[in-house]
């Protein structure tokens, strides 16, 4: 075994004592290679451009940065360091609530009967009135069987299949419902007024949810959102230019 001598001159600290020196044997690990920066990219509800000047507004140079106003898409984006390619981008949507997103209120979202009187017996909680529930989902539980039935006797009597497919819909099922569910993600629970409408094509049946109340609120509530959070905003970071498109 060869032996390697290393002369070590050990400093001394501000009280004389000497300073503690460490030798390890072996190679040195490989350094990796640097790294590019990264974009900060982050996406959030309504309220989080505004969450995020709360804590770090000094940190940033507000002339700097940006924020877009887009109400169409109820929705508002932060830029900051807005001329550097590697900039931080803080977008908040006001998103519509799952509840909203699952029962399909207002979308192309079509139900067959059997399966909507199954998912208001699953959901029966955001129903106002508990009763109303039971009735809806005995109701659709039993739709289509009855719509077909009737078809057939509208057509033994005499042929008007369309004025009876009307008249079908309209005597078997409520003029509407009320529900009690959030209209935004991280919203409290709004009351809204629901209407069923049936499709009936021959013997196929589709239904869907519609409530002219709850897009009525919705209006209201994106603008009222939008113009608080933009208040807010200007009370954290007065500098910051907020564009509309």
């Amino acid at each position: 075994m060869s032996e390697n001598k290393i002369n070590l001159v050990v400093p001394k600290d501000y009280n004389g004592k000497p300073i503690e020196v460490v030798l390890r044997e072996g190679e040195a690990p490989v350094a990796l290679d640097p790294k590019e920066p990264e974009r900060v990219v982050i996406s959030g509800t309504i309220d989080a451009p505004l969450r995020w000047l709360e804590k770090r507004v000094e940190l940033i140079n507000q002339k700097s940065t940006n924020i877009i106003v887009n109400r169409d898409k109820m929705g508002l984006a932060l830029t900051i360091d807005e001329t550097n390619y590697y900039q931080t981008g803080i977008s908040g949507i006001l998103q519509a609530s799952k509840e909203m997103q699952e029962f399909g209120i207002n979308t192309d979202k079509k139900w067959e009967p059997v399966k909507l009187s199954q998912f208001f017996k699953m959901h029966r909680a955001f129903f106002k009135d508990k009763s109303e529930n039971m009735m809806l989902v005995s109701t659709l539980k039993n739709f289509k069987a009855k719509v077909n039935q009737d078809i057939e006797r509208s057509k033994e009597e005499n042929g008007s299949k369309t004025d009876n497919y009307s008249q079908v819909v309209d005597s078997s099922l409520p003029k509407s419902f009320k529900l009690n569910i959030p209209l935004f993600k991280g919203f409290a629970c709004e009351e809204i007024e629901v209407e069923i409408y049936a499709d009936v094509d021959g013997r196929d049946v589709s239904l869907s949810l519609v409530s002219a109340g709850a897009n009525e609120t919705i209006e209201e509530y994106k603008n009222k959102v939008i113009d608080e959070q933009i208040e807010a905003i200007k009370g954290v970071a007065p500098d910051i230019v907020i564009i509309e498109v």
